[in-house]
């Protein structure tokens, strides 16, 4: 089963150090799985961002960065080689049981509904109306 992903900052938090301004060190997100039948989830997370994983001689000024850049980061996070910080499987997970929930949903029913109760204008004995 193939999802499509669409992945949303939702906000940044920002940090100046001694050389640097503006260093982003949190950020916050959502991201929507769809699944090939149009059913769809969600996950919304927070990844912070190490200001000793800064590279000074590489650093992007906080007005040049993109969307697409920030979101880079934390895909390598979420979903890098590094077990110790990869929580992919659990936002996967949470992202299957909502799907599993819009596409499976339970529905209530109540004992008037049931199949075999009696409703209006029904013939409670299976037996069909003599014409009069």
């Amino acid at each position: 089963m193939g999802y499509t992903y669409e992945w949303k900052l939702t906000g940044i938090k920002k940090q100046n150090t001694d050389e640097l301004s503006n260093v982003v060190v949190n950020t916050y997100w959502n991201l929507v799985g769809v699944d090939e039948n149009g059913y769809s989830g969600s996950f919304t997370g927070a990844t912070p961002l190490s200001l000793n994983s800064v590279d000074t001689n590489n650093f992007t000024e906080y007005q040049n960065l993109t969307e697409e850049q920030v979101i880079g980061w934390v895909k390598d996070i979420v979903s890098g080689s590094n077990r110790g910080l990869n929580y992919w499987d659990h936002i996967q997970g949470q992202i299957d049981k909502q799907i599993n929930v819009n596409k499976y949903h339970r529905v209530m029913v109540m004992e008037a509904d049931l199949p075999w109760a009696p409703t209006s204008g029904s013939n409670m004995y299976g037996v069909d109306p003599q014409p009069v």
